[in-house]
């Protein structure tokens, strides 16, 4: 079983505490939000990605990444086909859609909860283009 799981990819980029970023970003891999993003945030659909949203950080956006862990603020929609984790200090205001979530007393989500349907996720949509 977890054999099966994918290896987390290494986080290459920060967005240090202090900084405010205007716009979308997109990156692969991994990402560490320390500052503050306005905009959309996300991790290349191809590639395994993290990203880590944390204690002091805010994002005003949509974040989707593959692994997403929240300890921050973030104001919108987050998506994950892999993992979502709610630390206890995490905030979000926002439709959470997910394959797997983990939520840490003390976190509050302000929107819904919603599973991905099996056609969203990841290995379904690979067996089922393979005629599996």
């Amino acid at each position: 079983m977890f054999a099966a799981r994918r290896k987390t990819p290494p986080i290459r980029s920060l967005i240090g505490e202090g900084t405010v970023i205007r716009g979308p970003i997109s990156f692969c891999e991994g990402l560490r939000i320390d500052g503050e993003i306005e905009g959309d945030v996300l991790g290349d659909a191809a590639l395994p990605s993290i990203v880590v949203v944390g204690p002091k950080a805010r994002v005003h956006g949509r974040v989707k990444a593959g692994h997403v862990i929240i300890g921050g603020e973030v104001v919108g929609p987050v998506e994950s086909d892999v993992l979502v984790e709610l630390q206890p200090t995490a905030r979000v205001t926002g439709t959470i859609r997910y394959e797997s979530l983990e939520m840490h007393p003390g976190s509050v989500v302000d929107g819904e909860l919603r599973p991905l349907k099996n056609a969203e996720r990841p290995a379904l949509k690979l067996a089922t283009s393979n005629g599996i």
